[in-house]
C-alpha cells in the first residue's frame, strides 16, 4: 500500500520552469547511497539487507510534499524519487537551521575551499585631495606705527624674496621728525648734566633720554639708526624701515609716494620652508582620522616621488557646500618644491591592530543580513550570521558572530548557500500536512 502526505499547493503550474528546477533539484541534491528506482506501477523492493542504511520514505525532490513508502517516480512530472534515511535526518537535527552535508567528492567537484579566522593588523586607505598652502603661523604682515608718505621702495614686486632685516621701504613722516628732535634734545641734555652735583636734574634728564629712545624703539628704528642720528646730530627726513621676517613677499599694497597709516598692511611675506597641505575628508570617512595618522602624498608635479607626512590637525566643522572636513598636513620645504596651490594626491594610511578577520569572500550579504558558512568537520558547513566591520585589503573584519580558528567557506560559498536554502525549503515544505492522494495516485501542483 502507497502512501503520501500532500499540503495544498497553488493550482496554477511553472511547467515552463519544469526543466530548470529539474536540475537544480539533482544538482543540490544531498550525496546518498544511489537507490533502485522504478516508473509508477512497478513492485516495492526487497527489504534491505542488514547494515544497509534504511529509507524511511521516498520523496519527490520538485514537490517534497509527496512522499511514498516505496522508490519509484512521481506520478505527473516523472521526477524519480529520492529516499530519506533514518541516520540522515537524526545527524541534521544535532546541526544548526540551514547546516547542509556536502560530500568530499563533491566539494572538490564544486570548489569548494575554506581559510581560517585570524586576526591581522588591517591597515585602510582614504583617499582624496588636496592643495598646498602656506602655514598661516609663518605669514607676517608689514605696517607702519606712524602715519606719512612713502619716499622709496625698495620690495617693489610680489614675489620678491626677503630676508629679516633686509630694508624694504624709505619713509616720511612729521611725527617721526619731531621725535627723533626730542631725542637729540634728551640725548645733548644727558651728556651736558653728565658729573653735575645736581643729581635730581641727571636723574630726570637720563630718565627723558630713556623715555625718547624707546618711542623710537616701538616704531621700529633700529639701535643703529639711532646710532647714526646721534652721529649726525640732525633728525633724518626720510627713515628707512627693515623686514621682520624672512620669506616672500605674497601680498604689496604700497606704492611710491603712497600716504600710509598704521591700520594699512603694506606688505605680506611668507615663509615657505615650511608649508601646510589641506585634505578635504568626507564626513563618512572621517571616524577613524586622527591626529598623528600617516599621509601619503604625490604631486604630477614631481611624477612617481612621493612626500610623507602625518595629520596635524583636524578641524572642527564641515564645509557645508563639499560635506568634507579639512584636514591639515605640516611638511617641511627647506628647498621650496613645494609651492602654495599646488594640487596633490593623498593616500590617509588608517591602521587597525589585531582585528578579528576573515577573507571578504567568506562574507555572503543578503542586503539585510550577513552570513559566513563555518565548516563543522565531517562535510558539515553551518550559516553563521556575523557582524562585519571595517573591510579593507580583501578582508573583513569581523566584529560578532565568529571565532578565532574556525573554518569559513571562501569558494564556491554561493553554492552551499543555494544547497542551505533549498534544503530549508524542503524542511519547512515538508511539515506534518495530511491529504490523501487522488485516487488516479496523482498529486496536485
Amino acid at each position: 500500500m502507497e502512501f503520501s502526505t500532500v499540503s495544498q499547493l497553488p493550482k496554477k503550474t511553472f511547467r515552463p520552469r519544469r526543466r530548470v528546477a529539474l536540475t537544480l533539484c539533482l544538482l543540490l541534491a544531498p550525496p546518498m547511497a544511489h537507490a533502485q528506482h522504478q516508473h509508477a506501477g512497478a513492485t516495492a523492493q526487497p527489504p534491505a539487507a542488514t547494515g544497509e542504511r534504511k529509507a524511511l520514505y521516498w520523496y519527490d525532490p520538485m514537490h517534497p510534499q509527496y512522499r511514498s513508502n516505496k522508490p519509484g517516480t512521481a506520478p505527473d512530472c516523472g521526477m524519480e524519487l529520492v529516499p530519506m534515511y533514518a541516520d540522515g535526518a537524526a545527524g541534521q537535527a544535532d546541526h544548526a537551521p540551514g547546516t547542509v552535508q556536502i560530500s568530499a567528492e563533491k566539494q572538490q567537484l564544486t570548489g569548494i575551499r575554506t581559510a581560517a579566522v585570524e586576526r591581522r593588523t588591517l591597515t585602510q586607505s582614504v583617499h582624496t585631495i588636496g592643495i598646498v598652502q602656506a602655514d598661516e603661523s609663518r605669514l607676517h604682515k608689514i605696517h607702519t606705527k606712524f602715519p606719512g608718505w612713502i619716499d622709496k621702495l625698495f620690495i617693489d614686486f610680489t614675489g620678491q624674496a626677503v630676508r629679516a632685516g633686509d630694508p624694504i621701504l624709505a619713509i616720511y613722516s612729521p611725527d617721526l621728525v619731531s621725535s627723533q628732535a626730542e631725542y637729540l634734545i634728551a640725548w645733548r641734555g644727558e651728556r651736558q648734566l653728565q658729573g653735575s652735583p645736581f643729581t635730581e636734574a641727571a636723574n630726570n634728564s637720563q630718565t627723558l633720554l630713556d623715555a625718547s629712545r624707546r618711542r623710537l624703539l616701538l616704531w621700529d628704528i633700529t639701535p643703529q639708526q639711532i646710532r647714526a642720528l646721534e652721529e649726525s646730530g640732525k633728525p633724518q627726513t626720510a627713515v628707512t624701515l627693515h623686514s621682520p621676517a624672512s620669506g616672500f613677499v605674497t601680498v604689496k599694497d604700497v606704492y611710491q609716494g603712497l600716504y600710509v597709516t598704521p591700520e594699512m598692511t603694506l606688505y605680506t611675506v611668507a615663509d615657505l620652508s615650511q608649508v601646510w597641505v589641506l585634505l578635504d575628508v568626507y564626513d563618512y570617512e572621517m571616524s577613524n582620522v586622527r591626529v598623528g595618522t600617516p599621509v601619503t602624498l604625490s604631486l604630477t608635479y614631481y611624477p612617481g616621488e612621493t612626500f610623507k607626512g602625518t595629520i596635524a590637525y583636524v578641524y572642527p566643522y564641515l564645509d557645508p557646500k563639499t560635506r568634507t572636513n579639512k584636514v591639515r598636513v605640516q611638511l617641511q620645504n627647506p628647498d621650496l618644491r613645494l609651492k602654495p596651490e599646488m594640487f596633490a594626491n593623498a593616500d590617509i594610511h588608517i591602521p587597525f591592530a589585531d582585528r578579528l578577520t576573515v577573507p571578504d569572500s567568506a562574507i555572503l550579504d543578503s542586503g539585510t543580513q550577513q552570513v559566513a558558512f563555518v565548516a563543522s568537520g565531517n562535510g558539515y558547513f553551518e550559516p553563521r550570521p556575523v557582524q562585519v566591520g571595517q573591510r579593507t585589503e580583501g578582508y573583513s573584519e569581523i566584529l560578532d558572530g565568529l571565532r578565532e580558528g574556525e573554518q569559513v567557506v571562501v569558494a564556491a560559498n554561493f553554492m552551499v548557500d543555494s544547497e542551505s536554502q533549498l534544503k530549508a525549503a524542503l524542511n519547512a515544505m515538508t511539515a506534518p500536512t495530511t491529504q490523501e492522494t487522488t485516487g488516479d495516485g496523482k498529486h496536485q501542483h
